[in-house]
């Protein structure tokens, strides 16, 4: 028997995906219990854009997120996403903050770690992998998935191996933007598992409306583990959805065991919640439909509403088509990086400018010079002389793992909010996300100074001197 293993994204890249992280802990909370007694293989739940909407709009500490999570998740897997030597912000950290953070991750809940890279450069997951096997976390290689006239099967294969052999517990094809199709799945997943050792798991948005179909076709080719979220946050851009698949499986030799029972329960208790975010607009029912954008220009969606947000700002909605027609020949002119953040926005900004200024490479964001440096790590073909010299001139390019290049930072960061640091992980919190992470501070104390000023006139109200 073949039995599939079921990861529920729902407290992650579910609401990450429809309603931009926005579903606060107090949501979660009383759903936990029953969520732990479905029998999934694991609960993916931290990571992603969940830390940076904590700090940002929820005011909420993300790392107590985690622990409340923990100390009602007894018995399931808790799953986190990490962008590499990135973690989870938007550049690349030292080697020291890596370590840490991967230590505090695992100290705070977390089981498996799924990790990736923008570039599919395996020297970026280096010291990430190393860190979780080090902490006797599982260490779960992501390759970003794409297609282009240079991502072959072969392409794949050899970084699954080269994942393998640096000590990944497993592997994931992320495919981040819907562009799996049923029967190229069935053939990738094939391949991969005549040569790797180690449990594969496919990830897929519903975005082209293919991904119920990707996953059914990966399950019989051998995929060990499926993403899937819960159907009050499945389907459009986030994953296909838990309970279809499920009964789609039943009776067969692939059938999952999750308590069906459970779910319905699961999906109940999300489906007003869902009907809210509707209601207040944050989310768009124009999500949850099939975008076949997706498969034209192969763009995410949310690098899709990114440079809608740019054109706006530049009054030229009219040069849409034309933007979204200059995204691969960037994508081309960059060595064909997968559109994943925070490529996927390198490239949109640069196809945007491109347009409007009416010269290709005219103006050029720092970002894009410093991605054809190698500042990001290795395209998976080498790019061109000749945009190189257009975009960094006489510069030279970086060779190098681009963190051997970056100091330690933990004792100064830890120095510099030395006034703020309640716990370790705060010191983290503010390395990811510098301006938001103060701002959260702020707030905390002043709550807690609030606090303190409420209980004290109560003490005073009740012993009047």
């Amino acid at each position: 028997m073949t039995k599939v293993k079921v990861t529920e994204t729902v407290l992650r890249d579910g609401h990450q995906s429809l309603i931009a992280t926005r579903m606060t802990t107090e949501e979660m909370l009383p759903i936990l219990a029953t969520m732990d007694q479905v029998g999934y293989h694991a609960m993916e739940v931290w990571g992603g854009a969940t830390f940076d909407a904590c700090l940002r709009f929820l005011n909420e500490d993300p790392w107590e997120r985690l622990r409340i999570i923990r100390k009602h998740i007894k018995n399931t897997k808790l799953q986190m996403l990490l962008r590499g030597q990135n973690l989870l912000g938007y550049k690349h950290y030292a080697d020291d903050v890596v370590v840490e953070f991967v230590k505090k991750a695992h100290d705070n809940g977390i089981d498996i770690v799924r990790v990736f890279d923008a570039l599919n450069d395996p020297r970026n997951l280096s010291k990430s992998i190393e860190a979780i096997k080090k902490e006797g976390g599982h260490a779960q290689a992501a390759m970003s998935y794409t297609i282009s006239p240079v991502h072959t099967h072969q392409v794949f294969i050899d970084l699954a191996l080269e994942f393998e052999n640096m000590g990944a517990d497993s592997i994931c094809i992320k495919d981040m933007a819907g562009l799996l199709d049923p029967y190229g799945t069935y053939s990738l997943v094939k391949d991969l598992k005549s040569k790797i050792k180690i449990p594969l798991e496919v990830h897929t948005h519903a975005t082209s409306g293919m991904g119920s179909m990707a996953l059914l076709k990966a399950i019989e080719a051998g995929a060990d583990i499926i993403d899937t979220a819960i159907s009050p946050f499945g389907e459009g851009t986030s994953q296909p959805s838990t309970e279809p698949m499920v009964a789609t499986l039943a009776g067969t030799e692939y059938a999952t065991d999750l308590n069906m029972d459970r779910l319905n329960e699961v999906a109940e208790y999300f489906r007003p919640i869902r009907e809210r975010y509707i209601e207040d607009g944050l989310l768009d029912p124009k999500l949850m439909g099939v975008d076949i954008n997706t498969l034209k220009y192969q763009v995410p969606g949310g690098m899709l509403s990114n440079l809608v947000s740019q054109l706006k700002q530049q009054n030229a909605m009219d040069k849409f088509e034309e933007v979204l027609n200059e995204v691969p020949r960037v994508r081309e002119d960059l060595g064909y990086p997968p559109l994943v953040t925070p490529t996927s926005q390198i490239v949109g900004t640069q196809a945007v400018l491109n347009v409007v200024a009416g010269e290709r490479y005219k103006m050029v964001p720092n970002e894009v010079k410093q991605l054809v440096k190698g500042m990001y790590g290795k395209t998976t073909v080498p790019i061109k002389e000749e945009i190189v010299k257009k975009i960094i001139s006489e510069e030279e390019q970086i060779t190098c793992r681009p963190a051997d290049l970056i100091p330690p930072e933990m004792e100064s960061i830890k120095r510099e909010i030395a006034q703020y640091v309640e716990q370790d992980e705060d010191i983290l919190t503010r390395a990811m996300f510098p301006k938001p992470s103060i701002d959260f501070f702020q707030y905390r104390n002043a709550k807690r100074y609030q606090i303190d000023s409420d209980l004290l006139m109560e003490e005073e109200m009740v012993y009047p001197v």
